[in-house]
């Protein structure tokens, strides 16, 4: 309990917050370095997925390579390239790392999506002469929306929580606060360090949930034919047969 009184006591102080090293800075650099890396690994693996699917060849190859990154500590990872002339050149070790460690859920997702699309609406699609850009885009992406975005949020919230460790390389954002506060033995300050990270990756987990709701495709269409059959429920007379 005195830790969790004295990590509040800290997050209220007001110094805090200001200068280079204080909350609003370091986290500024932890959303930046967070969204970087993010947006890097979906540059690189939904192009790959949605291809690969959309060919129906070489995806289950592909998913098993990315998942190999899953076996390796991205900590251990971090170290590596810290170590190596990358260490360097500044956040690349972190960005490096942690965008080996974002590719696999967004591969993975993207591609069992595309696979588990309806065949029979994508059948009946080819059938009506789309061509093989139109059926992706018009037919099989809208289907595995809801797996992309679920990788997508699966990714966001690692990238968040882990580039905490981009401290430990020299790196900056909210993990600053929680290596300073195992430097100076200040147990509040490492408690509220971490519950920064944590409200932070909450944050993301619902800004993207947000986002799914309101860029789903599917979704008019599956709140139309729910009022559909409401309204023919209701419409049906009783004692008569639905």
């Amino acid at each position: 309990m005195d830790a969790i009184t004295g990590a509040w006591d800290w997050l209220a102080t007001s110094a805090n917050w200001a200068g280079e090293k204080g909350v609003w800075h370091r986290l500024g650099e932890h959303v930046y370095l967070s969204a970087l890396c993010l947006a890097i690994s979906c540059l690189i693996a939904l192009p790959v997925a949605l291809y690969l699917g959309h060919i129906g060849k070489g995806g289950a190859l592909a998913v098993n390579i990315s998942n190999v990154g899953r076996a390796v500590p991205t900590f251990a990872v971090l170290v590596l390239l810290t170590l190596s002339p990358l260490g360097t050149a500044g956040d690349w070790p972190t960005i490096i790392a942690l965008v080996l460690f974002a590719v696999p859920p967004l591969l993975t997702n993207a591609y069992v999506g595309m696979r588990e699309a309806d065949r029979d609406v994508v059948e009946a699609a080819r059938g009506m002469g789309m061509s093989g850009p139109q059926l992706l885009l018009r037919v099989e992406l809208p289907l595995a929306y809801p797996l992309i975005m679920t990788g997508l949020r699966s990714a966001g919230v690692q990238v968040v929580a882990t580039a905490t460790l981009a401290a430990l390389a020299g790196g900056g954002g909210l993990g600053r606060i929680i290596t300073a506060g195992f430097g100076n033995y200040n147990t509040p300050q490492v408690v509220a360090g971490a519950v920064l990270v944590a409200v932070l990756a909450l944050l993301v987990e619902g800004l993207l949930v947000l986002t799914d709701r309101a860029f789903d495709p599917m979704r008019r269409g599956r709140s139309r034919s729910r009022k559909s059959r409401t309204t023919a429920d209701d419409a049906t007379p009783a004692g008569s047969p639905a």
